[in-house]
């Protein structure tokens, strides 16, 4: 036992010597690794997000149908830009507020002239959009604008805008009286091609017109020059006058929700595209956007003592089939001297259109000063010209008013005291036939048309008598001296065959043809008593014989 505890001391002293080391610093240092590096992790995130975080806008709108927070988004090209993060109404409870966060690349383009409007399914100027939301639900679209100007609240727009930025073209102003058929989204057509929109219109502040805005596609806003003409094309055009029925329209959609339609007008000097907000005049018709400019106008007043039905504002003034002028308006007045009333119908004519057409005229024509001018006009009206009303269509009664010459118009003077100027008239072909349709009347009054058919009568009478005596007459001359004169052609018939028998070569005795004379004598004579008795009775041919008569 002693010696193993001696050997275990001795193996004790033969271990090595373990001496303490202190490593306590660097075990603390690798504990806090772990949690220094989750916070530069996170503080880096938190960087990125910060750094990558777009910018925070208000967008208001009247409603917040389709809105959702945390689901609605906010696409630009079908492309996800941002998202709704908050709803909310605003203080005035009359919009709401919609808090949006977008994308960090979105935030050069949050400028004061971007649009915000909600996609809905829509059906708006012909065209239906917004259909794939019925499945994946509304979405807030972005169309983004051209200014330099930074902003983070916006007015949603209630629907999404006609022409999105950047498509090329230009926008144009059109003036009109009336709104018409018209609308936003309505067709643009340029030849029957359709090329732009109508993107807006509103009431003019005066109240006596609407004002349109139009955009018109590129390459064809080139087209838009100054003398182009707009007019409404809505609708089916259709005009019955001298030249038959005219149909026009521009296409289908045209004729249910409206169109525009412009054109430069045949021998258009002007071919240099205007610029962008240019103002147009919208004309209700092609006809009257067609028709000419004319610089020189003057205004002068006709005087009919007639009914003016058929005629209307803007019917043509016209010179041996020249359009010279036209109708603008038609009063009525009272002559108080003699009570009388007259219809005064004020026009404008348009002597560049005539002097256009002349090939021999003063290049100071229509230069010419107001003492020459109504020199002219004296001169032209001592020669007979005058103003007509005229008949334009038979079958719509649509007049017009002519300017021709009559030489044998009583003696007028241009009345140069009125303002406008008066020019005679001469009454118009329909009052013409009128005093002849009262003149026949008046006529055919004085006639004793009653003693005329009292006699006519008479005569008829009569002569219904004498025909009915003819009728009896022809009845008892069929009936009585008809038998007579068979009976007699009868006899002689029968003699002639009796004849024959005798003169032929096989007559048996000549005494048989003696016997036969003697018949043929006594029917000559009872022919000639029959002739005898009618001569001295011929009122048999009517009676008839009596009896016992000779």
């Amino acid at each position: 036992m002693d010696r193993v505890r001696e050997s275990i001391k001795m193996d004790v002293r033969n271990l090595p010597e373990v001496r303490p080391q202190r490593t306590w610093g660097w075990s603390a240092q690798r504990v806090w690794i772990i949690p220094i590096i989750i916070a530069l992790v996170g503080g880096w995130l938190v960087m990125k997000g910060i750094l990558e975080k777009g910018p925070t806008i208000t967008i208001s709108f009247k409603t917040a149908e389709g809105i959702e927070a945390g689901k609605t988004k906010v696409k630009y090209k079908n492309v996800d830009v941002g998202q709704v993060k908050a709803v909310r109404l605003s203080e005035n409870l009359r919009e709401v507020i919609v808090v949006v966060e977008l994308v960090k690349a979105a935030e050069p383009y949050m400028i004061e002239d971007t649009r915000f409007w909600v996609v809905r399914p829509r059906v708006a100027g012909g065209q239906v959009s917004g259909l794939t939301t019925l499945f994946s639900g509304s979405h807030i679209g972005v169309d983004i604008g051209h200014s330099t100007v930074a902003q983070r609240e916006f007015v949603g727009l209630e629907v999404a805008p006609i022409v999105a930025a950047g498509v090329p073209g230009r926008q144009f102003i059109l003036r009109a009286e009336t709104l018409g058929s018209l609308q936003v989204g309505s067709p643009v057509f340029f030849r029957q091609e359709e090329v732009g929109k109508v993107v807006a219109h509103t009431v003019d502040q005066d109240g006596k017109g609407v004002t349109f805005k139009v955009f018109v596609d590129a390459p064809y806003d080139r087209y838009v020059t100054a003398d182009t003409r707009f007019w409404n094309a809505s609708g089916v055009d259709v005009s019955l006058d001298t030249a038959g029925v005219t149909v026009n329209m521009q296409s289908l959609v045209s004729v249910l929700i409206g169109g525009v339609a412009f054109e430069m007008p045949p021998g258009a000097e002007s071919e240099q595209p205007v610029a962008e907000g240019q103002e147009f005049r919208l004309a209700t018709t092609r006809e009257e956007a067609m028709k000419y400019k004319d610089l020189i106008v003057e205004r002068y007043v006709l005087y009919f003592p007639h009914s003016l039905r058929g005629l209307f504002v803007g019917a043509p003034v016209d010179f041996r089939g020249i359009i010279v002028g036209e109708v603008k308006s038609m009063n009525v007045e009272i002559d108080e001297s003699n009570t009388v009333f007259r219809f005064p119908v004020e026009v404008e004519l348009y002597p560049s259109r005539l002097v256009k057409m002349m090939k021999r005229a003063s290049p100071n024509f229509l230069e010419d000063d107001q003492v020459r001018l109504r020199k002219r006009w004296d001169q032209i009206v001592a020669n007979g010209l005058r103003a007509q009303l005229g008949v334009a269509s038979v079958l719509t009664g649509q007049l017009y008013v002519a300017m021709d010459f009559f030489p044998g118009a009583a003696p007028a003077k241009m009345d140069w005291t009125h303002d406008p100027p008066a020019i005679p008239t001469v009454p118009g072909i329909t009052e013409e036939i009128q005093k002849l349709i009262v003149h026949l009347s008046k006529t055919l009054r004085k006639f004793p048309l009653e003693e005329i058919g009292t006699d006519f009568r008479t005569t008829l009478q009569a002569l219904t008598k004498t025909l009915d005596k003819s009728d009896k007459f022809v009845e008892r001359l069929q009936d009585e001296v008809t038998p007579e004169i068979k009976k007699a052609l009868d006899d002689m018939r029968r003699t002639l065959k009796v004849a024959e028998r005798t003169l032929a070569d096989e007559s048996p005795t000549q005494v048989e043809l003696q016997n036969t004379l003697r018949e043929l004598g006594r029917t000559a004579e009872s022919i000639r008593l029959l002739s005898d008795y009618l001569e001295r009775h011929p009122e048999a041919l009517i009676r008839g014989k009596k009896e016992g008569g000779r």
